[in-house]
Order: C-alpha cells, then structure tokens, then sequence
C-alpha cells in the first residue's frame, strides 16, 4: 500500500459543534482512509450535514480537532474539496457554463483552462453545456447535475455531497451514482450524505451511521469497485 493510500484524508478527534445550547455534533472521532466511499446516514437531526460542513471548513469546531488532506488548517485544503451543498448554491439568471465560468474563477483555475474544464464536468454529467436556457429554469434533476458538475470542477481529491439525489427521478439519480462511483474508482475519497443509502448500496466502501451528534456504527459493505 502507498504512503498517500495509507495515509488518512481525514482525522477527527472528539469534534463538538454547538449552536448556542444545542450540540450538533458530540464528540465525533474517526480516521477516514483515501479513495474510498462514505456513505452518512441517520435521522434529520443526527449532525450528518454538521459534519461534512465542518470537514470542507465551512462550520468550525467548538471544541476538537480535525485534519484534512494532511491540514491542520482547513483552509490550506480548500482548493483540493469539491462541495455540494443541500442548496444547489447556483446562480439563477445564468446558464450552466456561465455558473461555472465563475466558479472557476474562485477556484483559481487558468483562464486557458476554463472552457475545457466547465465543458468536461458538464458532460460528465450529462448536461448540454451549449445549453444557453439560466439555471433557474432547469428541473430540479438537471439542477442536481449542475450542482455535481460544480463540485466536480477543480478536478478534487475530496468530494463531500449533501443528499445529492434530493427530489431526482430514480434514473438520474442512478445515473449520478455512478458517477460519484467512478469518481471514487479515480481515487477521490467521497462522502455523502443521504437519506437514500440504496442508491449507493453497490457502490459504497463504508456506511457510517450517525444519532444524536455521534457516529455509532460503521460498517464496511460488500460494495466498493466494481
């Protein structure tokens, strides 16, 4: 096994997050290996949207520590996390390739590369990237897509995706299965959160099951690389 095989993506060690007197996350410790495939499951309410955040540095810890692609500070791994949000988090009024010519320029990536790169992850998934109609009127499964295509974007080495099937026709959402799947099979280490473990089921390496801000169970499954 190689020392970046090896070598965890992430480590957390006891993460508390509070909001005010609530506790969403109570304690979380684990190690999570590269190139694999998490999926986090639990009941609304369970911290598994609290944590994800907190792994691509958008909520911070109260309490406890956190390493991310080797970062003690999160922000140094921010241009290797590619994040989708419950929230498709895109602009309305432009079109797909609009949406992410921008997003690309958050990301540093080289104006030579912009066209390439926004047309590649349109195409992967399987959206027109001539298609000039403004987000805000694609069907909420075209949405979903162009969410993935924006977390797909910088080429991540850490994909984290919020409940990624929300309200997608059962095919599309196979469909994006199997590109989270063959995002994984390219050594990306993927988490998800979902309220849909079935859509997963063949592919997943490990369900993490969370309750009341903690995990307690994880359990590796017979799916992984086909």
């Amino acid at each position: 096994m190689s020392e970046t095989q090896s070598t965890p993506v992430v480590v957390a060690d006891g993460l508390i997050k509070q909001f005010g007197r609530f506790a969403a996350l109570r304690g979380v410790t684990g190690e999570f290996a590269a190139g694999k495939l998490y999926v986090i499951l639990g009941d609304n309410g369970a911290g598994k949207t609290t944590l994800l955040r907190t792994i691509a540095g958008l909520a911070h810890a109260t309490r406890g520590v956190i390493s991310v692609l080797g970062f003690a500070h999160i922000n140094e791994a921010r241009s290797q996390i590619g994040y989708m949000a419950h929230p498709s988090l895109l602009y309305d009024e432009m079109s797909g390739m609009e949406n992410l010519r921008y997003f690309s320029e958050l990301y540093g990536i080289p104006a030579a590369d912009v066209d390439k790169k926004c047309r590649d992850a349109i195409n992967a998934v399987k959206l027109d990237p001539d298609l000039d109609r403004p987000v805000g009127q694609y069907s909420q499964g075209m949405r979903q897509r162009m969410s993935l295509a924006r977390a797909l974007l910088n080429d991540p080495k850490l994909l984290l995706l919020d409940e990624p099937f929300s309200n997608v026709d059962a095919r599309s959402a196979a469909e994006m299965a199997v590109l989270v799947a063959q995002a994984r099979d390219r050594g990306k280490t993927v988490f998800v959160v979902t309220h849909q473990p079935a859509q997963l089921e063949a592919y997943a390496d490990e369900f993490i099951w969370m309750e009341l801000g903690r995990i307690v169970d994880r359990t590796a499954t017979r799916g992984g690389r086909q």
